[in-house]
């Protein structure tokens, strides 16, 4: 039974993550906004992820299911992101350009 959770946490909750990690990094290949700066940097400071998505993501990358999820999804990139934290880098980076264009503080 147990094993029946964790398979079924990897298939249906970890591609959903996935997806909104590549949905925020082509958010933030968008042109900057400054009418809106203030609300996206807010929403990107929501995305950042903390330690334990990171192992997550890290750890399903080596799973055999995780591995064809990534593969059928298109969000293995995005999970390698999240487990080296690069995608924090990644967001933390586009808040500065926007604050720099914007002139925000």
């Amino acid at each position: 039974m147990k094993k029946f959770i964790t398979l079924l946490i990897i298939v249906v909750l970890l591609p959903a993550c996935a997806m909104q990690y590549k949905k925020t990094e082509q958010a933030m290949k968008q042109p900057t906004n400054c009418a809106t700066a203030e609300d996206d940097i807010r929403m990107l400071e929501q995305e950042k992820t903390n330690l334990a998505q990171q192992i997550a993501a890290g750890a399903t990358m080596i799973t055999p299911a995780g591995i064809v999820i990534g593969v059928v999804t298109g969000t293995s990139e995005a999970r390698k992101n999240v487990a080296t934290g690069e995608y924090n880098k990644m967001i933390d980076e586009r808040i500065a350009e926007i604050k720099a264009v914007c002139g925000l503080k």
